[in-house]
């Protein structure tokens, strides 16, 4: 059975420690940002700009710190904000794209409710 790249790579966070938020089994994207930036990581994936389980593994590490964190110092919880900070460190370490240049193209799209 052949499955798209997409499909594999979420199916391959699903019951992890990775898992994105899910609503009936749908990914769950309160802000517009965080759909694009999912979006942006599954797209420099499938393009061999890194691996896929290198950016998961990343992630992992990200969701560790902040759980490990003392709480009166830790921010609110926000899976999104873990996926972002994985891809930026993904991204830095691969030498795909500048880190500036993509928070300054998600900046803009921040604050922008989802898209139905």
């Amino acid at each position: 059975m052949f499955m798209r790249f997409e499909e594999y790579a979420t199916a391959s966070m699903l019951g992890e420690p990775d898992s994105p938020p899910r609503v009936d089994g749908k990914l769950l994207f309160t802000n517009r940002w965080e759909r694009d930036v999912f979006g942006l990581a599954l797209s420099l994936a499938k393009a061999g700009c890194f691996e896929w389980e290198a950016f998961r593994q990343c992630l992992i590490a990200s969701i560790a710190r902040w759980e490990a964190m003392d709480c009166a110092n830790q921010p609110r919880w926000d899976y999104y904000e873990r996926f972002l900070e994985a891809l930026l460190s993904v991204i830095a370490s691969s030498d795909t794209l500048g880190a500036a240049d993509l928070e300054r193209v998600l900046a803009a799209r921040k604050t922008a409710p989802a898209a139905c």
